[in-house]
């Protein structure tokens, strides 16, 4: 994974899987060659990953593993599964998807197995550093209360990432993403000026009238605020 990077979770809405999927994803893909500096991943549903990375050329993650290797685990999804269809890595731990923070650990060093890349999500800054410590690719922090409010991490909550920039510097390793209402130019150029990696986003996406199009102007703030950092 290299900086700058905009991470789209297509969580589960009615256009996050199937022919949908497909179009807004090779949308999106055809966007980002407009932008070879920066590195634009999609985070979709499990059952979408093989048909969503045949389609594209941009990394496609997973949006969670199971803390658990292959064999008698029914239900469960192993790092080797979103490997063979092809997937490049996945979020842990999204707030909608919580996980024991033992669970988190096994959950990276299964997938840096595998050479796969793993974001693990956190909730506040307090958990940048020990997030970082296992080894993961990036950290995604995002407060809760801002998810999905369309009231950015970044405009709203400064301290929040400047507090986690300082964090994963003290960590050693790992990138810093931001998310939680990140909606606009102004909300991921914002990010980027506060010391951010990178910044994850989701509903500003996968709910607008064109998709592809709020891609594109989140992926300008971006490049604006490399300039600006």
């Amino acid at each position: 994974m290299k900086r700058p990077v905009l991470l789209v979770n297509y969580k589960a809405y009615s256009n996050s899987n199937g022919k949908a999927a497909i179009e807004i994803s090779k949308r999106i893909d055809h966007i980002s060659e407009k932008y070879p500096s920066i590195e634009v991943i999609i985070c979709v549903p499990a059952v979408s990953i093989s048909e969503i990375s045949k389609a594209v050329s941009i990394p496609v993650f997973a949006q969670h593993i199971d803390p658990v290797s292959p064999g008698a685990q029914t239900g469960h999804i192993t790092a080797e599964m979103i490997m063979d269809a092809g997937a490049r890595g996945s979020l842990i731990n999204h707030s909608e998807m919580r996980i024991g923070f033992n669970d988190v650990a096994e959950s990276v060093k299964r997938l840096s197995m595998l050479g796969l890349e793993s974001v693990v999500c956190v909730d506040r800054n307090e958990m940048v550093a020990s997030a970082a410590l296992t080894g993961a690719t990036a950290v995604l922090v995002e407060p809760p209360e801002l998810i999905g409010s369309g009231i950015s991490v970044s405009n709203s909550r400064p301290d929040v990432v400047i507090k986690s920039v300082n964090e994963i510097k003290k960590a050693g390793r790992g990138m810093l993403l931001v998310g939680a209402g990140i909606t606009s130019f102004d909300d991921s150029k914002k990010s980027l000026e506060l010391g951010a990696d990178g910044v994850g986003v989701a509903s500003a996406v996968m709910k607008a009238n064109d998709p592809a199009s709020k891609v594109q102007e989140l992926l300008d703030g971006i490049t604006n605020g490399i300039g600006n950092a």
